[in-house]
């Protein structure tokens, strides 16, 4: 499909840009070429879409079921006994919900671990979004049990082929304190036979660093290291416990790092995000899932990330604008090796589309300054992802039966 923007701001100059295919073959002041879909670009501002590097996207069913709550009884008393009710069903419309809320927000990309692979694949496919996606790997220390994870997640990377280009099959073992030595080992070999991501919880919370002095008498990440898990395609999530030693492990190997300010803040995991040991690891955001944020948006957890960087170091030039803005577009990218994701002729990122006349934007010194510290995903007006419009003027086809469908589904789940 051929796309032509018209008089878009970019770079501060009005400009047309024509997509081919998802390829920008073309950025003029005034493109003559014809267009299967002319999108009118006045009074908006053209920017790579966000990418959101940690979800368990079909915890939308649970948004605000069990909120402020001690993390333990959290999840045992709550989320555990209602996860474990889950159907196919249930997990391919909480994932569709999460799916239109994420384009509505302007993120195009997420990285994904939960149960029912499948079922979110087709969700993924159906909204035509771009999704990294890995079942949760749980053995609890049991060769069986590791064993039967194994040969199922064989089977969904053999599956993922028919999903393609949409979903990317990654490996989602848990955390350290779920997943045993030898099933690690297992996806580390795996892994570098076939290039593919590992997506583990890291360091989230003190428990998790004291099991791992227990156990194996290293930090997680220092046993992450001890059998060569760590490398360029391992993405660890959270990290509120890195030490200096941990992070100039995670350097060492090229491992890259989510950080997810808002689902921290709110189940007070006691640590944040050790901002000045970061330098030269490469880390984007996340939201989480919505039962521990309640929100898919990037927007709202770069100011959130800003200001935790600036309130944390007491240096308030820390993470500015700009570059919180390029930490959730260009660095993420670059860490699920999407390729270079600036609007340049030759390139094939996502395209957002900001509305500029949104009064919270106005008068509009700096678009980045507006984005990370005025605004949330409201003003994002259009989604071009893959070269396909997802969304114009705000709407998303199909919306309704799915606002209408996860409603019900959540609701029966709770009373199932």
């Amino acid at each position: 499909m051929n796309i032509l923007i018209k008089d878009v701001l970019l770079d501060r100059k009005i400009r047309d840009i024509f997509i081919k295919d998802g390829r920008i073959e073309e950025i003029s002041e005034n493109c003559k070429r014809e267009a299967d879909r002319t999108i009118n670009g006045k009074d908006k501002v053209a920017l790579p879409s966000f990418i959101n590097g940690h979800t368990h996207a079909a915890m939308t069913l649970f948004r605000g079921y069990a909120d402020d709550m001690p993390l333990k009884d959290w999840l045992e008393g709550k989320i555990w006994p209602l996860e474990a009710k889950l159907t196919e069903d249930d997990v391919y419309w909480g994932s569709k919900l999460a799916c239109l809320e994420m384009i509505k927000n302007g993120i195009t990309a997420f990285n994904d671990m939960y149960w029912h692979w499948e079922a979110t694949a087709k969700a993924v496919t159906d909204m035509g979004i771009r999704g990294f996606i890995s079942a949760v790997f749980i053995d609890m220390f049991d060769r069986k049990k590791g064993q039967e994870q194994i040969e199922h997640n064989i089977r969904l990377f053999e599956l993922s082929e028919k999903y393609k280009p949409y979903v990317t099959f990654t490996f989602g073992p848990h955390a350290i304190y779920t997943v045993s030595r030898e099933s690690l080992e297992w996806m580390r070999n795996f892994s570098e036979k076939k290039k593919i991501l590992i997506h583990m919880h890291l360091s989230e919370t003190q428990e998790e660093t004291q099991f791992a002095r227990e156990r194996y008498g290293l930090s997680p990440t220092e046993f992450l290291e001890s059998i060569g898990v760590l490398s360029d395609k391992f993405i660890g999530c959270h990290g509120c416990m890195l030490d200096e030693k941990d992070c100039a492990i995670l350097r060492k190997h090229n491992a890259k790092l989510v950080h997810i300010p808002v689902s921290n803040l709110k189940l007070a995991v006691g640590r944040v995000f050790p901002h000045f040991l970061m330098e030269g690891i490469p880390f984007c955001f996340g939201t989480d899932g919505c039962a521990s944020n309640n929100h898919l948006d990037i927007i709202e957890t770069m100011k959130f990330a800003s200001l935790l960087a600036k309130f944390f170091t007491n240096i308030p030039t820390m993470m500015p604008a700009k570059v919180t803005f390029d930490i959730a577009t260009k660095v993420a990218a670059e860490i699920f090796f999407l390729g270079d994701w600036e609007i340049k002729v030759g390139n094939s990122p996502d395209i957002i589309l900001v509305d500029t006349m949104r009064p919270e934007l106005v008068p509009n010194f700096d678009i980045y300054s507006d984005i990370v510290y005025a605004s949330n995903g409201y003003i994002v007006d259009t989604v071009i992802c893959m070269g396909k419009v997802l969304m114009e003027n705000r709407y998303v086809q199909g919306e309704e039966e799915i606002l209408k469908n996860t409603k019900m589904v959540a609701k029966a789940l709770v009373e199932r």
